[in-house]
């Protein structure tokens, strides 16, 4: 929620830019900003994925913050390390909490049934 919040307001400073002259390229930042945009809005989808307790939101996340790496990597080269130090830790907590979140939509009950053994004889009957 916090990275697409950030690419929001990554938006409004793109358009405040083109609103105010303080671009010399329109075409460049009007594409910038829609891109922007677009993962922003694919980030609120999977943070709402999140909060209704989905497992789908998983991948997108990891792979998301995977991403978010290499840009560390460019800000710590340009000499913007407290910068880079922020994305890379964010990356890293949010890829760490996604793979070490407990599979939801049923999935870890019927795991723990089939570990166990349980519903595995044909000529069970189900309960009342």
């Amino acid at each position: 929620m916090l990275e697409a919040l950030v690419l929001l307001g990554f938006v409004v400073f793109y358009g405040y830019g083109i609103l105010s002259g303080g671009t010399s390229d329109v075409v460049r930042a009007v594409t910038s900003g829609l891109l922007i945009l677009v993962f922003a809005i694919g980030l609120l989808v999977v943070a709402r994925g999140w909060l209704q307790g989905r497992d789908w939101p998983r991948t997108p996340t990891v792979l998301w913050n995977a991403l978010l790496l290499p840009v560390a990597w460019s800000l710590w080269q340009s000499e913007r390390q407290p910068l880079a130090l922020a994305v890379l830790a964010l990356a890293g907590m949010s890829i760490v909490a996604a793979l070490s979140a407990p599979p939801r939509d049923g999935r870890r009950e019927a795991r723990d049934r089939h570990l166990t053994g349980e519903g595995s004889d044909p000529t069970e009957r189900p309960g009342p």
